[in-house]
């Protein structure tokens, strides 16, 4: 159960590393990942817009392993083959 959770925390990190982050005309963020189709997050400050992008990653990715979507690869890391204790 341990490496699971390190599994999920390096995915999660791999696709914040991916995120491309946009200055809007009011001054606020907007966050995407666009390997993570649909994963994108707004804030008032950069680091405000990173943690709403992280949370929302942290999501979809539960909601699509609960569904069975398939999820991207991200830097190696494949969270659609099945983990064996």
């Amino acid at each position: 159960m341990v490496a699971t959770k390190f599994i999920l925390s390096d995915y999660v990190e791999k696709g914040i590393a991916q995120a491309l982050y946009d200055k809007l005309e009011d001054e606020t963020f907007a966050g995407r990942i666009p390997s993570c189709k649909g994963v994108i997050a707004f804030g008032a400050t950069l680091r405000e817009c990173e943690d709403e992008l992280r949370s929302t990653l942290e999501d979809w990715i539960v909601v699509g392993l609960k569904l069975g979507h398939p999820l991207p690869i991200l830097d190696g890391i494949d969270l659609n083959r099945e983990i064996t204790s």
